[in-house]
C-alpha cells in the first residue's frame, strides 16, 4: 500500500516497495498494449489495478520517446477538469483561451506518448469523450486506463485484473511449489508486507499452511492481504485467520447478491476499522474529506473538535499509518499523508453515516480558504518559492474546496474569496487557464456588487489580458473600475486602473495607457503598500516608456522596483524587473548588460519553477549568443526553447517586437552555420531537459555530449548484490532449493529473490534471466 514515492506531477512514481507477482499478468497487459492503443484494466477497488498499470508503464517506458505520464483522477470530481488534469500531468502551461482539448490535441498530435489514466470510474463520460478525441488525433499515442468499469470506446481492449494466485489447499507446501513462484503470489505478498511490519517474519513449515488458508480466505485480493499482514505485529497468523473468519461469518448474513470478492474486501476493511480505537475510527472518517495528500497541520485544523484534540489527531495518525490505512510521503522537509481511494471511500461512507459530512467539508473549506488568504498576504515576502510549492501540492484539495463552494447553496461568496486569494498561484505558477475557469465560474454565481467582486473582476481581467483575450480583459477591467468607483474602494480602483493601462498599452494606445499607469503608480506610492500585483506597475510603466523611446525613464523605474523588492525579500516581481531590464539593455544595443540581467532573472525563475519566465530568459540569452558570434550556443538554446514554448503556447506574449528580435537572432545563427551544423546543435538542445537547459544557459554546466545521455531519463534496472548472486546461480541452472542451500537462506527467501529479479527486469522466465546475465558478461 505504501508503494510509491513523491515525484513531479505526471511523472511515474518510483516503486519503493517491491512489486510482487503478476509477472504473467504484466506480460499479458504489455502484449495487449502492443496491439491496442487503449487498454483498460478493470476490477473492483483493492484488486491492484493501479499498481499493475504503473508497473507495466515502467517496463515499457523506453518504447515511448516523448515519455510516459500518470494522470491521477481520484481527486478530480468535476468532469470539466479532466482535460486540465491531463494537461497538468503532461506539464502543459498553455496560456491561451483555446479549449483544453484542442491544446492537448495539438501537443500530442505527433508524439509517442503513453498516458496512464488512473481511477476513471467516477468520470466515465468525460474520460471516454477525451480519450476518443485524443486517440483519433494522435496516432502515436497509447493509453493505459484503470477503472471499475470499461470506458465503452470501440477501440478499447478491456483486461480484467485477476486476484493474486494462491496455492490450492492440497498444493501449498514449499516442496510442491519449487520453480513455480507465480502460483504463490499471495503468500509472497503477505510475507514481504508482514516482514516490513515485523522484521524477521518469514513463512516456514509451521505457519505456511495457515498463511495459505488466510490468503485463500482473502481471495488473493492484494489490499485485503496487506491489511491483514500488518497485524503480525500483535497477532499470530493463526489468530489473524480466526478473527477474519469471525468477520466473514458476520458479513455473509448480508446481501448474497454481492460479488463474493467484494464481500471479502469489505470484510478485510471492516476488520481493520473495528481494530482501530475510537479516535482512529473518527480520524479515518474525517480524513476522507481530503481528496489528495495532506499534512499534519491540515489534519489538526480540519479534524479536531467533537471529541478529538490535536494530541489525539497526532496519535491517531500514527496508529492509522501503523495499520496501513494511511501512507506517508516525504516532501522536502515535511511529511504528507494520503489514503488509497478504496480506503478513503470507506471512510467517507462512515462519515456520511455519522451525519458529519457537511460539517467536515465546511472545516475543509475554511482551512483551505485560510491557506489561500495566508498565501495572498505573504505573496510579496521572502517565502514565495515555498508558497508556490505548497499551493501546487494542495491543488487537489483546493479543487475540492472550490467545488464545494460552487455546488452548495449560499457558499459562492466564500468561493469568490478563495479563488481571488489564489491569484499568486494562478499568475506566478502559470496556471492562467485554470484560474480563469474558476474565476469565471465564481463571478457567474456571485453577482452582488461588493468590493470582493471588484477585486475578482480585475484579477480575471489581468489573467484574460495575459491569455491574449484583449476584448474580454477590457470588459472585465472597466466593470471592476466602475464598481470600485461606485463603492468608493480606492484599493480595487487602483488595481483596475493599473491593469486597464497595461491592456491599453498592448493596443498601442500609449497616451491613454501612460495616463492610467501614472495615476495608478501615484496611488501606490501614496499608500506604500507594495503587493505583488502593485509591484507589477513598475515593469508595465517601464515597458510603456520603452515603447515611447524613453529608455532612461524605463531603467529608473526598474531600479526602483528592484530596490523595493530587495527590501521586501520579494523575488517574483524582482525576476520580472530584471528581465525587463534585460530587454531594455537589448533595445539599447548592449547585449552584455542584457545577458547579465537575464541571468540574474533566470536564477530567481529557477527557484520559483516559473516555466514562462525561464523560457523568456533563455530566449534573451539565445539572442545574446547569436549577437556575440556564438551561433552553436544560440542554436542549442533555440532547440531547448522549441520544447519549452510547446508546453506554454505563444512565445514571448505574442509581442510583434519581441518576436521580430527572436527571428533576427535565429537568422543570424543560421547564417553562421551550415544547415547540418545548425540542425545538429538545435537537436542537441531539444534533448536537454529543463534543468540542463538552465545550467547551460547560465554557463554553469556544459551541454550533454551524447544524445543518448541527454535523452535517457532513467538508468537500466539495477539488481542488488544479493539479487546478482541469485541471478548467477539461476544462470548456473540451480533450483530455488539449491540456491537457498548455497546462500544459506530459506527457500522462500530464494523464491522471493527470483521473483524480484524477474519483476525488475520485466522477464517471465528463468531462461530470460540466463540470457540477460550472459549478455552482461
Amino acid at each position: 500500500m505504501s508503494g510509491v514515492a513523491v515525484r513531479e506531477a505526471g511523472r511515474l512514481p518510483y516503486e519503493v516497495t517491491s512489486f510482487v507477482g503478476r509477472r504473467q499478468a504484466a506480460t499479458r497487459v504489455k502484449r495487449a498494449l502492443s496491439s491496442s492503443r487503449l487498454v483498460t484494466l478493470t476490477g473492483f477497488g483493492g484488486i491492484g489495478k493501479s499498481r499493475l498499470a504503473l508497473h507495466v508503464a515502467h517496463d515499457v517506458r523506453r518504447a515511448f520517446s516523448a515519455g510516459t505520464f500518470l494522470v491521477e483522477l481520484a481527486n478530480v470530481r468535476d468532469p470539466m477538469l479532466v482535460p486540465q488534469a491531463v494537461a497538468a500531468a503532461l506539464g502543459i502551461h498553455d496560456r491561451s483561451t483555446r479549449a483544453p482539448e484542442a491544446v492537448l490535441v495539438d501537443y500530442l498530435a505527433d508524439k509517442q506518448v503513453l498516458l496512464v489514466l488512473d481511477n476513471c470510474e467516477h468520470l466515465l463520460g468525460a474520460c471516454s469523450r477525451l480519450v476518443a478525441v485524443l486517440l483519433a488525433a494522435a496516432p502515436r499515442l497509447r493509453i493505459l486506463a484503470t477503472s471499475r468499469e470499461h470506458l465503452g470506446i470501440v477501440a478499447e481492449q478491456t483486461w480484467p485484473v485477476p486476484p493474486l494466485s494462491v496455492p490450492a489447499g492440497s498444493d501449498s507446501s514449499t516442496s510442491q511449489q519449487e520453480g513455480r513462484p507465480y502460483q504463490r503470489e499471495a503468500l509472497t505478498l503477505f510475507e514481504q508486507r508482514a516482514a516490513a511490519a515485523l522484521p524477521g517474519f518469514t513463512i516456514n513449515e509451521e505457519n505456511e499452511q495457515i498463511v495459505a488458508r488466510l490468503c485463500r480466505r482473502l481471495d488473493g485480493i492484494p489490499l485485503a492481504i496487506e491489511l491483514a499482514a500488518v497485524r503480525v505485529r500483535v497477532l499470530s497468523v493463526g489468530q489473524i485467520l480466526t478473527r477474519m473468519e469471525n468477520r466473514f461469518r458476520l458479513l455473509t448474513t448480508g446481501d448474497r447478491a454481492d460479488d463474493p470478492r467484494h464481500q471479502t474486501l469489505r470484510a478485510a476493511v471492516d476488520w481493520s476499522y473495528n481494530l482501530c480505537n475510537e479516535h482512529e475510527k473518527q480520524l479515518w472518517a474525517r480524513c476522507s474529506v481530503f481528496t489528495d495528500e495532506f499534512d499534519l497541520d491540515a489534519a489538526e485544523n480540519v479534524c479536531t473538535g467533537d471529541g478529538l484534540t490535536d494530541d489525539d489527531v497526532f496519535a491517531a495518525l500514527a496508529g492509522l499509518i501503523d495499520k496501513s490505512v494511511l501512507t506517508r510521503t516525504e516532501e522536502r522537509t515535511k511529511t504528507r499523508y494520503r489514503m488509497l481511494e478504496t480506503i478513503r471511500q470507506y471512510g467517507h461512507d462512515r462519515l456520511t453515516e455519522a451525519g458529519a459530512e457537511n460539517a467536515l467539508r465546511c472545516r475543509h473549506r475554511d482551512y483551505y480558504l485560510h491557506l489561500a488568504e495566508q498565501s495572498d498576504a505573504e505573496s510579496a515576502g521572502p517565502h514565495q518559492a515555498g508558497w508556490l510549492a505548497r499551493l501546487r501540492a494542495e491543488r487537489g484539495n483546493f479543487w475540492a474546496a472550490l467545488d464545494y463552494c460552487f455546488t452548495t447553496p449560499g457558499e459562492a461568496s466564500v468561493g469568490l474569496r478563495m479563488v481571488s486569494a489564489l491569484w499568486f498561484y494562478w499568475a506566478a505558477g502559470d496556471y492562467l487557464r485554470e484560474g480563469r475557469m474558476w474565476l469565471d465560474r465564481a463571478l457567474a454565481l456571485e453577482t452582488e456588487p461588493t468590493s470582493q467582486r471588484a477585486r475578482a473582476l480585475w484579477i480575471t481581467g489581468w489573467i484574460a489580458h495575459r491569455q491574449g483575450d484583449r476584448d474580454g480583459a477590457l470588459v472585465l477591467l472597466n466593470e471592476s473600475r466602475e464598481l470600485a468607483r461606485k463603492l468608493g474602494d480606492e484599493t480595487e480602483f487602483t488595481y483596475a486602473t493599473q491593469f486597464l493601462g497595461d491592456r491599453e498599452m498592448w493596443d498601442n494606445n500609449l497616451t491613454r495607457a501612460t495616463q492610467l499607469l501614472d495615476e495608478a503608480l501615484a496611488r501606490h506610492r501614496a499608500t506604500g503598500h507594495w503587493t505583488g500585483p502593485a509591484l507589477a506597475i513598475f515593469s508595465i510603466r517601464a515597458q510603456a516608456a520603452g515603447l515611447l523611446g524613453d529608455l532612461d525613464r524605463a531603467m529608473v523605474l526598474l531600479h526602483e522596483c528592484r530596490k523595493i523588492c530587495t527590501e521586501l525579500g520579494e523575488r517574483w516581481r524582482l525576476s520580472w524587473a530584471e528581465w525587463n531590464m534585460a530587454i531594455t539593455w537589448w533595445a539599447a544595443g548592449d547585449p552584455t548588460k542584457a545577458a547579465a540581467s537575464a541571468s540574474r532573472s533566470l536564477r530567481n525563475k529557477r527557484e520559483l519553477n516559473d516555466l514562462l519566465g525561464i523560457s523568456d530568459c533563455v530566449e534573451l540569452l539565445a539572442w545574446v549568443a547569436a549577437a556575440e558570434r556564438n551561433p552553436e550556443r544560440a542554436a542549442i538554446l533555440f532547440g531547448a526553447l522549441d520544447k519549452m514554448w510547446e508546453l506554454i503556447g505563444t512565445p514571448l506574449f505574442g509581442s510583434e517586437t519581441l518576436l521580430t528580435w527572436r527571428e533576427q537572432a535565429k537568422a543570424r545563427a543560421q547564417e553562421a552555420l551550415t544547415d547540418t551544423e545548425y540542425e545538429t546543435a538545435r537537436g542537441q538542445g531539444t534533448r536537454m531537459n529543463r534543468e540542463q537547459t538552465i545550467f547551460y544557459a547560465l554557463g554553469e554546466k556544459p551541454p550533454p555530449v551524447e544524445a543518448a545521455a541527454a535523452s535517457a531519463p532513467e538508468t537500466e534496472p539495477v539488481l542488488t548484490k544479493r539479487e546478482r548472486e541469485v541471478a548467477a546461480l539461476v544462470t548456473a541452472g540451480k533450483t530455488n532449493k539449491e540456491i537457498a542451500a548455497d546462500l544459506v537462506i530459506s527457500q522462500r527467501t530464494a523464491e522471493a529473490h527470483v521473483e524480484n529479479i524477474l519483476s525488475k527486469l520485466g522477464f517471465t522466465s528463468r531462461a530470460q534471466v540466463i540470457s540477460w546475465m550472459t549478455g552482461q558478461r
